[in-house]
């Protein structure tokens, strides 16, 4: 007897997910009033490195939030606003109370958020949807905006031979694995994600992907599709690299005493403060 055996098409589904540099795409229609704008920002990494710099960082972050709630219809987090996050059932990770009282006024003012989930702040449970009505998107977002079709993603997952992330990210995004975790007491947990988000750091930052840049070449595809800008995060290389008749914007990260992030506006374009 010869042919397949269908009960092996589920492996092959999951198998084909897991590894997929795509987790799920989101479609949003964006209404930005004129004259307002669109403020992204990515790779902020709060939480990493010693208190003080920490601190420096944060109070960079909040002077981003200040100006987008007088100029901004909308902030998109694109991944890694913090170095690890874990909520638990009734707990959250003290050190960010100043932001998460920033992310809650700009919610009260009138400014919708959009956070799209990174690598380093996977540990979203129910604190950002239901305490400051914030969605947490798992995947890439397709986004219109005013005339134009963007492309939004962190980029983890979507660099060559990334492989082994990949298999990784389906564990850590995993909602069992992630409940057997939350029984881990918050102080030894929060400690735990904070160390192992410190490593993976350490391994990445000196890790050679290759010559190619697989998230340029992503980029590329998406625009080749009819996407207009295509921003992501993650690699932690700021770019503004015009293909074809789009634009790919990598906007880096805070990590060196910047604060870079990214203004859409019908009027202006797209514009990169570093």
């Amino acid at each position: 007897m010869t042919g397949k055996d269908s009960r092996l098409a589920p492996t092959w589904r999951y198998l084909i997910v897991m590894l997929s540099p795509v987790v799920s795409l989101t479609s949003l229609d964006l209404k930005v009033p004129k004259g307002s704008s669109v403020t992204f920002l990515s790779d902020v990494h709060l939480g990493y490195g010693d208190r003080v710099a920490d601190r420096e960082r944060e109070d960079r972050l909040l002077s981003v939030l200040r100006m987008a709630m007088q100029t901004s219809s909308h902030v998109v987090v694109v991944g890694d606003l913090f170095d690890y996050w874990f909520d638990y059932g009734t707990v959250v990770p003290s050190r960010f109370v100043r932001t998460l009282a920033a992310l809650h006024e700009l919610k009260d003012a009138g400014v919708e958020v959009l956070y799209l989930m990174g690598n380093h702040d996977f540990g979203h449970y129910r604190y950002f949807e239901q305490e400051l009505k914030i969605p947490v998107i798992l995947g890439d977002v397709s986004a219109t905006i005013g005339s134009k079709r963007f492309y939004i993603a962190h980029g983890d997952g979507k660099a060559h031979n990334d492989t082994g992330y990949l298999v990784l990210r389906s564990v850590l995004r995993n909602r069992f694995a992630q409940w057997l975790y939350r029984k881990i007491h918050p102080d030894l947990g929060i400690s735990l994600a904070s160390r192992t988000s410190h490593g993976s750091r350490d391994f990445t930052g000196t890790r050679e992907y290759g010559p190619r840049d697989g998230l340029r070449e992503f980029a590329e595809a998406r625009i080749a599709e009819g996407y207009d800008i295509v921003v992501m995060g993650h690699r932690h290389v700021a770019e503004v690299t015009p293909i074809g008749n789009g634009l790919y914007v990598n906007l880096g990260h805070w990590l060196g005493g910047q604060a870079p992030c990214g203004v859409y506006s019908e009027e202006r374009g797209f514009e990169v403060d570093y």
